[in-house]
């Protein structure tokens, strides 16, 4: 069974993955967690957890993991300096780490607009350029990866239907309980092709949708 860290677990999309890797057959969960008071919540579900500050060094979270999630976010109530300390930097330094501790894959939670951010507009530019930023840096290196950009986040239920695309040109949205289904499909680390895509609510189920993408590079709608 693999081990995967999830970086951002506390968050609304790092808790469901925590469920949801706790209770696969292939995997098990440590989420990485910044105080030591949200431990119970984990540890209440049998989840490991590792107390890191993405904003400091934190390579020791790495330590005996097979496989990393980034999932964090610095939320859009924060400014510009906290998305640069965590989307950007974090990120950053989620991939060194990784490299350094030989991570068997690395799947980036990302954004929709992240790869035209510089035409975004002025309210979504700098946190779009953030992720671009780390984007870029992961495709860089020789880790296996995915990101995956999803469109605007909603809590609605699980449908484990998407469609998938290089780009959008359309708005849409998808339930963050469906984004992290897809992010822990991704950690296969047999699934090959193009593995940077946006997603948004769709009709097709799940892996299907990845498996006709990278296989034609054509948008699954």
């Amino acid at each position: 069974m693999e081990k995967v860290l999830i970086i951002g677990a506390n968050g609304n999309i790092g808790r469901i993955l925590s469920e949801n890797l706790a209770n696969h057959s292939d995997y098990s969960p440590v989420a990485m967690i910044r105080e030591k008071s949200q431990e119970n919540y984990f540890e209440s579900k049998g989840i490991s957890t590792v107390i890191a500050d993405l904003e400091e060094n934190f390579e020791h979270a790495l330590q005996n993991i097979d496989k990393v999630i980034f999932a964090a976010g610095s939320g859009s109530k924060t400014g510009k300096d906290k998305t640069d300390l965590v989307d950007k930097q974090g990120a950053i330094k989620s991939v060194d780490y990784s490299i350094k501790h030989g991570i068997r894959k690395f799947v980036m939670l990302s954004s929709r607009g992240a790869e035209n951010a510089e035409k975004a507009d002025e309210t979504m530019q700098h946190y779009l350029l953030a992720k671009k930023a780390a984007d870029e840096y992961l495709k860089a290196t020789n880790l296996p990866y995915a990101i995956v950009r999803p469109g605007s986040l909603t809590d609605g239920p699980y449908t484990g239907k998407i469609k998938v695309a290089d780009i959008f040109n359309e708005k849409g949205s998808i339930s963050r309980a469906d984004v992290a289904a897809v992010l822990i499909h991704m950690l296969d680390h047999g699934i090959d092709g193009k593995q940077v895509f946006e997603i948004l609510e769709g009709k097709v189920e799940i892996a299907d949708a990845i498996r006709l993408f990278l296989k034609t590079g054509q948008s699954v709608t």
